[in-house]
């Protein structure tokens, strides 16, 4: 009975506090001593997945979690032969992402990442059934990874897309182009090539351009349908570079060629992808480095407050990264805007980093 009263004192004394007093008391926090355990999956060693990664710990370094002090990572790269993969290696594929979210459901980690489209869409499912909080980056599109939409990750899953509004970038390059009206696009059947050649299709008709596309299989030559569109100067005006795994093959022989053709005929070549395109005179897209750094950013909620992924919306970067090569831009004797140039705010790796907001705004 003198517990029982005690405990309704208790209740009585708690509902008599100002509200105020709540937000006083310290939230329960993690012990110091922890040692968070990471596990990473992706599919395909890429140097973009590398620097999604690299942003990533950073962000969780700058919150205090730091590889070697009290974090703890297990990575894993499935090898896939993007060029030659036909159905039994993709079901092969599948079979070993399953294998290593199992595996990785077993071992019951503070936090999973998965880069890339193919690991979080396929490991999700086995990760949310043992409650292994889940963290994506470098998905073009959450929906292919099985998101509820843009910004929901669904259950158990939250993290970073490379998602850009598609017209903020074909503006991006009308104002640097402004009488480039065609526009050239060669993919394969990488599901981001095909969705990104799509939305800049659509998003340059509403703009008075117009994008032609050709489909090439992984193992073609670029060369060939370079030359049927550009037909001696009758055809496109640019070419643009979509996010397909196709220009990274071969080292990245697709990718020269269309450099070293655009050179040889004073075309434009820019890329609607943050990826290296040798010869490549503007670059426009979701920063790699910055999209795992936002992952970073739910990351530390999840292991630091204990925060279910749940409640994270999916983060994202809200204006593409534009990149200018001043010596390219030299070679094709292009009179950039000035005011491309009076905002450009730093210099990277030789290319100029332009403030879009600013320039949008004048």
């Amino acid at each position: 009975m003198n517990k029982n009263r005690r405990l309704l004192a208790l209740s009585i004394a708690l509902a008599a506090l100002p509200t105020q007093a709540f937000e006083l008391l310290p939230m329960a926090s993690m012990d110091d001593n922890h040692v968070f355990k990471l596990e990473v999956l992706q599919v395909t060693d890429i140097e973009p997945y590398q620097e999604a990664l690299n942003g990533f710990l950073d962000t969780l370094k700058s919150q205090g979690i730091e590889q070697g002090k009290n974090l703890k990572i297990n990575r894993v790269r499935i090898d896939f032969d993007v060029e030659n993969g036909g159905f039994w290696s993709r079901l092969g594929v599948l079979f070993r992402i399953r294998q290593e979210a199992a595996r990785i459901a077993a071992a019951k980690p503070d936090l999973a990442l998965t880069i890339g489209t193919p690991a979080t869409r396929h490991a999700r499912g086995i990760l949310e059934d043992a409650r292994v909080p889940v963290v994506f980056t470098a998905v073009a599109d959450p929906l292919e990874a099985g998101c509820v939409s843009l910004s929901d990750g669904g259950p158990g899953v939250t993290g970073s897309t490379l998602y850009v509004d598609m017209r903020d970038s074909v503006r991006m390059v009308q104002q640097v182009f402004p009488a480039v009206k065609k526009i050239g696009m060669i993919h394969t059947d990488d599901e981001n090539g095909v969705a990104n050649v799509a939305a800049a299709s659509s998003s340059a008709s509403q703009i008075g351009m117009s994008v032609t596309a050709r489909q090439v299989g992984k193992s073609d030559s670029i060369v060939p349908s370079l030359k049927a569109m550009f037909q001696d100067g009758k055809g496109v005006q640019m070419f643009a570079v979509p996010l397909d795994t196709y220009y990274g093959l071969h080292r990245y022989e697709p990718a020269i060629d269309l450099g070293e053709f655009g050179a040889a005929h004073q075309i434009p070549v820019v890329t609607l992808a943050m990826v290296h395109v040798p010869g490549a005179v503007m670059y426009v897209g979701a920063d790699f480095r910055q999209v795992g750094s936002l992952a970073g950013v739910q990351a530390g909620k999840i292991l630091r407050n204990r925060t279910k992924p749940d409640v994270l919306p999916i983060l994202r970067q809200k204006t593409p990264t534009m990149l200018i090569d001043p010596e390219r831009a030299a070679a094709l004797k292009l009179d950039l805007p000035s005011a491309i140039v009076a905002h450009k705010t730093a210099t990277r790796n030789g290319f100029w980093q332009v403030d879009w907001e600013q320039v949008r705004q004048q």
